[in-house]
């Protein structure tokens, strides 16, 4: 009975579409089977829907059937955790935020500090992408850049040099501030990534900040951008 209370009190406090997983119901993990077993008999009547394994919802019902829960919902413990940032949204929804790609995508990418598997949540599918910086909120709008510097060729409907032209804007509108910590960030990410945001640089004649120091003279970098767009790549040993 207590536990019927208690989630019967949780769910009349929370609104349609936001996510519960069983610790925002307040009991005691020695009764957390008996607990589950209440949820999925709530998801048989119809009156919770289950998002994915320890997660539920309020469902809003409508003429046009049943609204699920937003897209920060369903990936809310994937980019905070006890008011902590773990993690950001990257590839193509964040590169069309930027202006990189016109194309919408069911597909979902999340920068993290650690790997995890592909998943689907609530029809999404969930990839990975392994960030070995600290990820903050200021910092997150340059790791974006230097996620699209990684995924250049992976950026659907977008060649690579057009990529290079809206990210060289993008880049040369950066405070020297930004610059600096865009370029600290890039020493956690794959050589090329730094050959081509310090050929980016150089011809926006903007500071490299030091980043050929940091590559090796003698590595070449085949990257599928003319000399049209980025004249001085060779100078990078970008061929």
């Amino acid at each position: 009975m207590v536990i019927a209370t208690q989630i019967k009190e949780r769910l009349a406090s929370t609104d349609y579409g936001i996510v519960l997983t069983i610790n925002d119901f307040g009991i005691d993990s020695r009764y957390k089977a008996a607990l589950v077993k209440s949820l999925n008999r709530k998801v048989v009547s119809g009156e919770l829907q289950k998002l994915s394994k320890g997660k539920y919802y309020k469902p809003k019902k409508t003429l046009f059937g049943f609204i699920g829960p937003s897209s920060f919902e369903i990936l809310k413990d994937l980019l905070e955790k006890n008011g902590k940032i773990v993690g950001y949204i990257t590839g193509t929804s964040a590169f069309a935020s930027m202006g990189l790609t016109t194309q919408i995508s069911s597909a979902i990418m999340i920068g993290m500090n650690r790997y995890r598997r592909t998943t689907t949540r609530g029809g999404l599918k969930i990839s990975f992408l392994l960030q070995p910086n600290t990820i903050t909120k200021e910092n997150i709008p340059l790791l974006r850049i230097l996620d699209a510097i990684k995924l250049i060729r992976q950026i659907p409907a977008t060649l690579p040099d057009e990529s290079v032209v809206i990210l060289s804007n993008i880049i040369s509108s950066l405070p020297q501030k930004q610059i600096q910590l865009l370029c600290q960030l890039s020493e956690q990410y794959t050589p090329y990534v730094r050959a081509l945001l310090g050929a980016i640089l150089e011809y926006n004649n903007q500071s490299t900040c030091g980043l050929k120091m940091t590559l090796n003279g003698v590595t070449t970098y085949n990257l599928p951008i003319s000399e049209s767009v980025l004249p001085n790549k060779r100078n990078w040993n970008i061929l």
